[in-house]
């Protein structure tokens, strides 16, 4: 299938809107856009921090930006970030997915390692850090939107595969957008008793025989007007220079 790609250069922030919440989309790199950039990761880490998990933000390690490829922030009329999420890759192999870290020892490890392996040429994407502000307006919409934002990073990287894991309260919101649960991986406890995670796969030449009609709709649409901002956009005045992959 061919597919009119975008290029995310160092220089520009895509957007989109989504009709249901109505809030805006920025895309770019962190050193595109590095006020956005400092302004997703305080909120991942705010949320992520208020249920104990911000281990799994690894934080440190990604705060600097040279391992996120691109992300993704939800703004609202006010101009405050209330969600997003970051992607890295396309990557070469299995050791390259943080995910699977989350299963290193435990039943399954060889099966999912050998699934990103055997997509590895095609492109994979690993989608990480996803967060919704729970004060956020039409909050389950927005929830949707940034569901959809997986098939967007894959898409827009070039790759045809997201990748990501998920605790069993995100799983519907991300079948919706049209992923599949790896049901021949064991479930594992991460990043704490508390979850049963399991890893999550969207195929970007497939996610309309998966998604929800509406979910899939949309995504065209947002497709669309994520093609017609990098045709259009202005480069940004101060941009920084292209995150590392």
């Amino acid at each position: 299938m061919t597919v009119e790609m975008v290029t995310v250069g160092a220089e520009r922030v895509l957007r989109f809107r989504d009709m249901h919440s109505g809030h805006a989309f920025r895309v770019a790199t962190p050193g595109a856009d590095p006020e956005f950039w400092r302004r997703y990761l305080a909120g991942a880490l705010r949320v992520y921090s208020r249920y104990g998990v911000e281990s799994a933000l690894e934080y440190e390690s990604v705060a600097d930006g040279h391992s996120t490829s691109l992300f993704f922030t939800a703004v609202d009329h006010d101009g405050e970030v209330v969600g997003g999420l970051r992607a890295q890759g396309p990557y070469a192999g299995a050791e390259q997915a943080h995910g699977l870290a989350a299963w290193a020892g435990e039943p399954g490890e060889d099966v999912l390692r050998a699934m990103i392996d055997a997509r590895a040429p095609e492109g994979v994407v690993e989608v990480k850090a996803v967060w919704v502000d729970r004060s956020a307006a039409h909050r389950a919409a927005l929830g949707a939107a940034v569901a959809r934002c997986a098939v967007h990073a894959a898409w827009l990287l070039g790759a045809r595969w997201s990748f990501a894991t998920s605790a069993g309260h995100g799983i519907e919101r991300y079948r919706s957008s049209g992923a599949r649960v790896a049901e021949e991986v064991e479930p594992v406890a991460y990043p704490d008793e508390r979850y049963r995670t399991v890893p999550l796969w969207w195929d970007t030449h497939a996610h309309a025989r998966h998604a929800t009609r509406n979910q899939s709709a949309l995504i065209v649409l947002e497709r669309a007007a994520l093609r017609a901002s990098g045709r259009t956009c202005p480069p940004l005045s101060a941009a920084g220079r292209p995150a590392a992959r």
